[in-house]
């Protein structure tokens, strides 16, 4: 499939991107229509607003910073079981579309499979969760006002144009839970620029903008927003491993002398200096977070007991960010989803291809390890059972 052959890394420039311009500068590279074929159309968005039951803020229409009240675009359904939902109203929605509401879908990754797979793709390169949120527009009234977020974003135009008007930041790396809040921008823009049908757009957290449809016709694009790890993420960590020390564990001396006060302050110092003072502490907290990386949903059904031995089964990974390693005795460790493995060092060469994310048949799998089907589909039942891999069917 085209998805597959388009990459987000090689655009935006891959280890250069990484050492000059992630969390530093907004940038933009240029693409065409093609290139983006098979990930996201008019005609997938309009199969999921038809197949799904919605409710906001999951899918919300917006315009001037204000999100518009359900009611405008959908009626409430009454079930026979008393149960209320909102459906949306095709002629109604189109006329708030037309004066100028965006509309927005959040978590689109989870609708559709080419979309998941490029926010997979971007979990795997920066280590990092990803959401990937939808957004349409028809003119240029823009729907949410000059604002910033509080994540990194990547912006694929997948098609028609869009206007970005990007201010910079007011506040360095700026947080959702944080002790100020960015002024306003007071300057004209430092880049005004449109986005075409193919166009990627990196923007830090924390960079001011305003998009706007106006450029004469409609807009479609989706927005990759990349989960930040801060140091104060890397503080409340060191909090966590820490308890493993009787003196973290212990009750603050609230009540006792000055010198007591002091000197459990100094014991709890040392211990924090000595973690600040590690060479890998950095290193060892991305590899925890990695281990701990929220698994994407992927039942295996109808296959709820016992993975068949089957050679054509269809089997992958679920999570981005797995940890494969080598183990004492001769062993192999998987690590993934806050879960862990320990097998035969025999099974190395089957969880090395499982760990590209693609799908596998069972019997290539086997075959790479040297195992029958037998022992290759109970080492997948762990997996499964584990929510760390998936198994379909056959073809």
């Amino acid at each position: 499939m085209a998805t597959e052959l388009f990459s987000v890394a090689e655009r935006l420039g891959g280890e250069e991107f990484l050492a000059q311009t992630l969390g530093r500068s907004f940038k933009v590279t240029r693409g065409d229509a093609a290139s983006l074929a098979g990930l996201m159309s008019w005609d997938d968005l309009n199969s999921i607003l038809t197949h799904h039951r919605f409710e906001t803020p999951r899918f919300r229409l917006a315009a001037n910073g204000e999100q518009l009240p359900t009611h405008t675009y959908s009626r409430p359904i009454v079930t026979r079981r008393s149960t209320v939902w909102h459906q949306l109203q095709p002629a109604e929605l189109h006329k708030c579309l037309g004066e100028g509401a965006t509309l927005v879908l959040d978590a689109v990754d989870e609708l559709h499979p080419g979309v998941g797979r490029l926010a997979g793709q971007l979990e795997s390169w920066l280590r990092t969760g990803v959401q990937t949120n939808l957004y349409a527009s028809w003119t240029g009234t823009e729907g949410f006002g000059v604002h910033w977020d509080d994540h990194d974003v990547v912006v694929v135009q997948l098609d028609g144009a869009k206007r970005w008007r990007i201010y910079g930041p007011t506040r360095a790396a700026p947080m959702h839970r944080d002790v100020d809040v960015p002024e306003a921008p007071t300057e004209e823009p430092i880049a005004d620029l449109v986005l075409n049908a193919g166009d990627v757009l990196y923007l830090p957290r924390g960079w001011w903008h305003a998009v706007a449809a106006s450029e004469g016709q409609h807009s479609l694009h989706i927005t990759c927003g990349l989960q930040s790890t801060t140091g104060a993420d890397l503080i409340t960590w060191l909090s966590e491993i820490l308890r493993a020390d009787e003196a973290v564990r212990a009750d603050l001396p609230r009540f006792g002398t000055p010198q007591e006060q002091r000197a459990f302050l100094s014991g709890i110092g040392k211990l924090i200096a000595a973690e600040l003072e590690s060479n890998d502490l950095i290193a060892r907290f991305a590899a925890s977070r990695d281990a701990t990386e929220r698994a994407r949903l992927a039942p295996s059904l109808p296959h709820i007991a016992i993975v068949p031995p089957d050679p054509d089964l269809h089997v992958h990974l679920v999570t981005t960010r797995h940890l494969l390693s080598t183990a004492p005795n001769d062993r192999v460790r998987l690590t993934a989803g806050g879960e862990e493995w320990t097998f035969s060092s025999r099974a190395q060469p089957m969880l090395a291809l499982l760990a590209d994310r693609s799908r596998h048949r069972l019997g290539d799998l086997a075959k790479a390890a040297g195992i029958s089907i037998e022992q290759a589909a109970g080492i997948v039942a762990e997996l499964v059972d584990g929510q760390a891999a998936s198994i379909g069917g056959t073809a």
